[in-house]
């Protein structure tokens, strides 16, 4: 009886273990604590597997859910993550492959997401929201190098056109100029030395009148300072004349509108008193007794106005 009890409770334990087992193996008790994002790749995926690490600067958070071509664009590759929620995938949050170790390995890093960066939601409802991506390592080397050949490549080319039979005849020609030119030279050393000795006697004579020169403008300027301060005076001398002869002028008008009207009254009379001392001088001329003994009267003659006065 004890046996049966035990072996009972034996296989009903088995039970649930096997049971416990498949339903963790389906992902019954993980489900429920997962979100999930998509990102989309536009290099190779190589060495990335279902299950790969999705890893949140270092920490694993969750798994890769699925691997797909894009149906429209076969370039790209469409990966599902699934994630543990509350993992803080922000909108500026982006993916990258990486590969583990020397093994080969590639899992997803998770990078960026600033703390005042807002989370990540589905632009279209319906799916997934999209974590940016950006270029992996070995992508960036390949690029790197890719670009390195090209110009090598173009490096390669431009030296063997530089090296061609022409250029190189033409290079031979110039070699062969030159040395006729240092032939030259070389033969002429002397009138040469003593071009260049010449030469330093010119600088050194020039340095000297140079600095005998100095002086002089300094010189010059003073004069030049001076004469432009006479200048100044003058102008403003003759400023000052100007208003000096402003003001004489208004005097000068101002004393003849006063004088000249007493001078033609002093006129006059003199022309009047010249008139009379005349009159007097030829009366005088005529009768001088007539100073004594006044003028004569002289009676009115046959027909003659009675009141009419005869000339002396």
């Amino acid at each position: 009886m004890n046996y049966a009890v035990v072996g009972a409770f034996v296989l009903a334990l088995c039970a649930m273990l096997i049971a416990g087992a498949l339903w963790l193996a389906s992902g019954g008790a993980f489900r429920a604590k997962i979100d999930l994002y998509q990102a989309i790749e536009v290099e190779s995926v190589s060495g990335l597997n279902l299950n790969a690490p999705v890893k949140y600067n270092g920490v694993e958070v969750g798994k890769v859910r699925s691997i797909k071509l894009d149906p429209v664009n076969p370039q790209r590759v469409r990966l599902v993550f699934a994630i543990e929620r509350g993992t803080p995938i922000k909108v500026d949050t982006f993916a990258v492959l990486k590969t583990q170790g020397l093994t080969g390995i590639a899992y997803v890093e998770l990078s960026g997401g600033a703390p005042d960066a807002a989370p990540l939601l589905a632009k279209v409802a319906g799916e997934y929201p999209e974590i940016l991506t950006k270029p992996s390592l070995s992508a960036r080397l390949e690029n790197v190098m890719s670009t390195a050949l090209e110009k090598l490549d173009r490096m390669s080319t431009s030296i063997e056109a530089l090296l061609s039979d022409k250029n190189q005849a033409a290079v031979a020609n110039s070699l062969a100029d030159l040395a006729t030119v240092m032939h030259t030279v070389a033969a002429r050393k002397d009138t040469i030395d003593g071009a260049i000795a010449a030469a330093g006697k010119t600088f050194d004579n020039s340095a000297r009148l140079t600095a005998q020169f100095g002086p002089v403008v300094d010189k010059i300027g003073r004069g030049a300072d001076a004469i432009q301060r006479l200048g100044n005076d003058g102008s403003q001398a003759s400023k000052t004349a100007g208003v000096t002869i402003d003001k004489v002028g208004d005097d000068i008008h101002r004393l003849i509108g006063e004088t000249l009207p007493e001078l033609d009254r002093l006129l006059g009379e003199l022309t009047a008193l010249s008139a009379s001392l005349r009159r007097f001088t030829e009366q005088t001329e005529r009768n001088p007794s007539g100073i004594l003994f006044g003028r004569n009267v002289v009676k009115d003659g046959p027909g003659e106005s009675t009141t009419k006065v005869q000339k002396p």
